[in-house]
């Protein structure tokens, strides 16, 4: 997949790097050209000096090819834009902005873009709105047996009630994340594109569990 990344600070150096490492094409946006410094001789990916929510600029940096995203400057409105501009604008699956004021942060998320706010930002986190697959625990009962994990689906899920993910998984969805609002999913609730999915499961299905969420529902005949 290709990758843009808006911002060559501390995050957005450590984030690309991590990206090309696991194999992805990445190009970094920046309008300081000494900023690319941070990435390194070993970084092989493009470096492309320009305001991140230029259209042209975002061109350059392969845009129109990009999978996801990445909103990572120091300036919270030029995240936000940009990260509109490539999902509005240019239709990038995957995005992500990263935001330092926490309010401002559910505000944009209602927006349907996914947010980051710097309180409780990691690079896990953004590499998994950026690349959402498999689980991620949050939560285990004191014997490890129990978990509440937030489960990547497959994008054939949407349209789909819950409840036939938790048919097909065998687990409970205990809540689902949708526009930054915890919501308790009811039995004829639809997944919308942009949900998270929280499940509640025993530990030793998680692997059965990632399975039946990212294969998608199965057509009848199968």
């Amino acid at each position: 997949m290709h990758i843009v990344i808006m911002g060559c600070g501390r995050v957005g150096s450590a984030l690309a790097r991590a990206l090309e490492k696991q194999g992805h094409s990445v190009a970094v946006v920046d309008q300081d050209p000494t900023a690319f410094r941070r990435l390194g001789a070993g970084f092989n990916g493009r470096r492309v000096t320009g305001v991140g929510f230029d259209q042209d600029t975002l061109k350059e940096a392969g845009i129109e090819e990009a999978g996801a995203f990445a909103a990572v400057s120091s300036g919270d409105n030029s995240n936000i834009i940009a990260a509109r501009v490539a999902r509005e604008n240019f239709g990038v699956e995957n995005v992500a902005a990263r935001i330092y004021d926490p309010r401002r942060a559910e505000v944009y998320q209602r927006l349907g873009i996914p947010t980051v706010a710097t309180v409780r930002w990691t690079a896990d986190q953004m590499l998994r709105r950026l690349l959402p697959s498999g689980a991620e625990p949050l939560w285990q009962d004191p014997s490890g047996a129990v978990q509440l994990a937030e489960v990547a689906y497959a994008p054939d899920w949407v349209g789909h009630r819950v409840s036939e993910l938790e048919e097909a998984s065998g687990a409970r969805v205990a809540f689902v994340t949708r526009l930054g609002e915890g919501v308790l999913p009811s039995s004829q609730m639809v997944v919308q594109e942009g949900d998270l999915v929280h499940v509640m499961l025993r530990r030793a299905d998680l692997t059965a569990v990632e399975a039946a969420f990212a294969q998608g529902p199965q057509k009848e005949g199968h």
